[in-house]
């Protein structure tokens, strides 16, 4: 009798292993996803320049996830200016890496259903491989420029597709991949660094980190478990049709009445997806304005606070600045298992505080060490990396279903877009500050 207790418990035991260690296999693989989509864009992005400005050693420059390093050369000495800055904004070049991705955002969500899944991840993977090959073994600067357009172009595309992907999946693959975005800044350019610093030079690292698209392959088609109702390789309409054919099929085989009753709903109109737009206004708002505030700070005023008698140069400084600020977005967007944030709009407010207080600094110089801006910036990061995440699980949880792809897709135009407004707000600043 004890053996045919011990024999009958175990396949008790077996679905929930099964469910559990499927459950794993999907958060690990939008970790990775998430690690992967900005990662690539990280790397070439510092190894643009570099190839551009034909330098390999870091210590004249500072790494910068979202844009091209900046480059100080003992500051502008020839403008006259109080400030140790540039003479081109950093503004610029985030402009050239974040208007591609924008433009994908803003009109993808609408036609980007009849593209299904599988067919969206090879042509990410093949932009992303692309964009290290062309900035790799280009010999002239527009070839270089094309490969940061090809990497915009994959990283957009690939955010908006993998997360109306976690659509399909239990809402906890958020956390799995906004943990993975917030570490590919810290690992991009920790690695791109480390493999330079030893001796590599940036064609080659590039040649090396070529293998990151193809660990997003492997996530992708390996690693996660898709449920059934995925359109991996057939589009929404395709499928659409094929249900209500095995529905029709259903019903000409003397199905019961009640199943002529059951609608199974089709594709969203145009009109329906202007309609959930208009919802998504009370999460696209804010986090647009958390992101203005955020990259106006990076790029219009951080290369501007510099401290003289501080023990570290103006380039290590910017640099601290830059990665503690990614260290702040690692671990805000790493906490969605432990805290969860509905105020939105108070993440944005003080995330404007955060841009006036510093643009107050720089104008009055009241601060007195380096160590209050460190603070401050790893601050931005939290409320960054929190608005980030929260932004798109509250967005998960309260829509509809059928909606939920669509609303997904189409609020990560929010982040793209505050960016940009920030580059262009930015570019006047610098120039006002760096004429004082």
């Amino acid at each position: 009798m004890e053996q045919t207790v011990s024999v009958n418990a175990d396949p008790v035991q077996h679905p929930d292993m099964n469910g559990r260690f499927t459950q794993w296999r999907n958060w690990a693989g939008f970790w990775l996803l998430g690690l992967c989509n900005n990662f690539a864009y990280v790397v070439m992005l510092s190894a643009a320049h570099d190839i551009l400005k034909k330098q390999e050693s870091e210590n004249t420059t500072a790494y910068t996830p979202s844009t091209l390093t900046v480059d100080f050369q003992g500051g502008n000495s020839s403008n006259g200016s109080r400030y140790d800055c540039n003479p081109v904004s950093t503004a610029a070049v985030l402009l050239a890496d974040i208007l591609p991705t924008l433009v994908i955002k803003l009109f993808a969500p609408f036609v980007i259903h009849k593209l299904p899944y599988g067919f969206r991840v090879l042509f990410c993977v093949i932009m992303a491989a692309t964009s290290f090959l062309l900035v790799s073994l280009s010999s002239a600067v527009w070839i270089s420029i094309l490969g940061v357009i090809f990497a915009s172009i994959s990283s957009g595309l690939g955010e908006l597709s993998f997360l109306s992907l976690t659509a399909f999946f239990s809402r906890d693959v958020l956390a799995g991949w906004g943990s993975g975005t917030g570490g590919a800044g810290v690992a991009g350019a920790l690695l791109y660094s480390g493999l330079t610093q030893v001796g590599l030079s940036p064609q080659n690292t590039l040649l090396i980190v070529l293998v990151v698209p193809f660990i997003m392959l492997i996530s992708y088609f390996f690693l996660l478990v898709p449920p059934p109702s995925l359109p991996q390789w057939r589009n929404r309409e395709t499928e659409y049709a094929a249900v209500v054919s095995e529905e029709r099929r259903q019903l000409m085989d003397g199905s019961e009445e009640e199943e002529q009753e059951k609608s199974t709903p089709g594709p969203l109109t145009f009109i329906e997806k202007l309609h959930v737009m208009k919802g998504l206004l009370k999460f696209v708002f804010p986090l647009g304005l958390v992101y203005f505030a955020e990259y106006f700070i990076n790029q219009g005023l951080m290369e501007l606070l510099y401290f003289p008698n501080f023990f570290l140069s103006h380039a290590e400084q910017y640099r601290w600045y830059q990665t503690l600020y990614q260290f702040g977005v690692l671990l805000s967007r790493s906490s969605l298992c432990c805290v969860k944030i509905r105020k939105l709009w108070a993440l944005s407010f003080l995330q404007v505080v955060n841009a006036v207080l510093l643009l107050f600094a720089v104008r009055y110089q009241f601060l007195p060490s380096a160590w209050l801006v460190f603070a401050v910036v790893l601050y931005e990061g939290l409320l960054g990396g929190a608005a980030y995440v929260n932004t798109f699980y509250f967005i998960s949880k309260e829509t509809e279903d059928r909606e939920r792809e669509f609303a997904m897709a189409a609020a990560s135009v929010g982040d793209s877009l505050g960016i940009a407004l920030a580059g262009l707000a930015a570019f006047p600043v610098h120039r006002y500050f760096c004429h004082l």
